[in-house]
Parts: C-alpha cells; sequence; structure tokens
C-alpha cells in the first residue's frame, strides 16, 4: 500500500486533500463524542441503501438535538463528488455530525453551527473471501449505553469489543445482556433455527435500527421465509442450522463457530447464501452515481 494518502474528503464545508484535513480542539465530537456518523456502501459505482442510511442519519441527528445541515439531495451531491473526485468506484463512505464547536463545557448553547467531516475508504465489500468459509467470532459483555438505537461516535465499548476479536484471531464479536445476543459489535447478528425460521432482534433502544439488516429481511420476505424479530440466546446460536452478520461494510458474513464451539455444522449455509447473491443482484439494479 501506498504510504502517501491522496483522498480528498469533505471537512467543515470545503472539499480538501485528506493528509492536511484538520479540525478545532473545541470540537464537541473531539472531545465528548457528541455525534453522530454513518457509514455506506459503494459497490461498482452505486451508492447502496443511501436513502435508509441518511434517514437514520437524520434520526440519530434528531433524537441527540442536532440540527441537519443538510437536505437529502444535498448529501446526496456531496457523497457523488467524494466518489468522482476519489474516483471510488467500491468501497465505503463515512459521514460524522457533531455538535460543533464551543468552549469545553457539558453543558452547550444552542445553535452551535455543526461540523459535517466525510471521506472515502476504498474495498470491495461484495468481494469478502470469508463468505465461503465463513466466520468464527466470540461473545463479550455489552457494555454499551442505553441508546444503542443512535449512530453514536462514543464508540469506546465497541472499540474494546474489536480489541478482544483480534486478540482471539477471530473476525467479530457478538454483545452479551447476560445470555442474551444485542447484536455484533459492528452488525446486525441473526440466526436459522432448526424450524427454518430467521431470528433477529426486534428493533428498541437496545439495537442499532441496522440498514443492511432492514434489506435483507425485505429480501427474505420476497423469498417467502418466515421472519421471527425476538431476542435469542446465545444457546440458541449454538444450536442454529445457520448463523450471520450483517453490516453495510461487510453485506452478510455466515458464522461457523462462536467461543471455539462449532455453529451451523460449521460451513456457511444455503438461506444465508441465497440471500446474500439476492442482495448483490438488487444492488445492481441501481444507478451508478459514477460510471
Amino acid at each position: 500500500m501506498s504510504t502517501v494518502d491522496n483522498r480528498i474528503a469533505f471537512v467543515r464545508g470545503a472539499f480538501v486533500p485528506l493528509r492536511e484535513a484538520v479540525l478545532p480542539v473545541m470540537d464537541r465530537g473531539f472531545l465528548f463524542g457528541d455525534g453522530v456518523y454513518e457509514v455506506m456502501a459503494v459497490i461498482e459505482g452505486r451508492l447502496v441503501d443511501n436513502d435508509h442510511h441518511l434517514q437514520r442519519l437524520n434520526r440519530s441527528l434528531g433524537e441527540i438535538g442536532i440540527a441537519n445541515p443538510f437536505s437529502v439531495e444535498k448529501w446526496t451531491e456531496i457523497e457523488t463528488e467524494i466518489m468522482r473526485r476519489n474516483e471510488l468506484r467500491n468501497g465505503l463512505i463515512y459521514i460524522q455530525v457533531s455538535r460543533g464547536v464551543a468552549e469545553r463545557a457539558f453543558q452547550y448553547a444552542e445553535g452551535l453551527e455543526p461540523t459535517v467531516v466525510m471521506f472515502p475508504q476504498f474495498s470491495r465489500v461484495q468481494s469478502n473471501p470469508i463468505i465461503e468459509t465463513g466466520a468464527r467470532i466470540i461473545t463479550v459483555p455489552d457494555m454499551r449505553w442505553a441508546r444503542r438505537d443512535i449512530k453514536s461516535t462514543s464508540l469506546l465499548a465497541q472499540v474494546m469489543a474489536k480489541h478482544a476479536v483480534k486478540q482471539a484471531g477471530v473476525k467479530e464479536a457478538w454483545m452479551l445482556d447476560g445470555n442474551t445476543i444485542t447484536e455484533g459489535a459492528s452488525s446486525t447478528a441473526f440466526i436459522v433455527t432448526p424450524s427454518a425460521e430467521l431470528v433477529t432482534r426486534n428493533l428498541s433502544q437496545d439495537i442499532l435500527p441496522g440498514i443492511t439488516r432492514r434489506t435483507v429481511l425485505e429480501i427474505a420476505k420476497h423469498h417467502g421465509l418466515t421472519i421471527v424479530e425476538r431476542s435469542f440466546s446465545k444457546a440458541e446460536v449454538l444450536e442454529a442450522t445457520e448463523a450471520f452478520y450483517t453490516s453495510a461494510s461487510t453485506i452478510a458474513v455466515p458464522v461457523i463457530e462462536m467461543d471455539g464451539i462449532c455453529v451451523g455444522g460449521g460451513v456457511p449455509g444455503p438461506i444465508f447464501r441465497s440471500l446474500y447473491d439476492a442482495y448483490l443482484q438488487d444492488v445492481m439494479t441501481l444507478p451508478a452515481s459514477i460510471s
């Protein structure tokens, strides 16, 4: 990999070289994690699930009282320009909005100008070799705050979980609240029961409303699968015929082992594969933002 970072970012209203981008020390996103973020996938020049990501961004901003600085149309215009300037055909676009800049204090003044940052990351999310072999995962205690439905930039618990993943030499961590799986450190958890039900946690303040989760559930409905939205336990994962997780940055990944115990026969299952393939087929029907 080149040591020269030539990416162009959008920072505080201007397109600038990422290596030259700066933020004020007094930005509340830096001092308090007082902000929210979104990550959108780009596949073959197509912004995937973009309207739904922007809707979730708007909801997260509203939940913490930050005025959305842009319309959907303006957000999309900036994203498209990021793609064009960076020749981004495959990868991710990261958006972060903080409350803005002010003297450090827990209380904040109303009407601060939000700080907006956007930058690209290059990868082929649709070409992850782990979908062929399946992923090994671990469980960790869920130490996060009570409003997990807000896509907050305060991610220390997830950072610690991902470090545990690295130390264990696996791909992801599923978080436990007692014996209940909440969600992955950066993903939504799914299982397929022995009775062929597709199960994922119901939406509430306990989990993030995953955008890829939403799309996969729509595809599952079209395939005639029985969908059950409820909590499930670690024991149910180990008894499942299949397990997988979803996110914008991975699409979907089959789980073949949890905490050293085989899951789903130790191979990716057919329901996972059919949903994954259908997802990619649907993506390729989207209009391309750049050629």
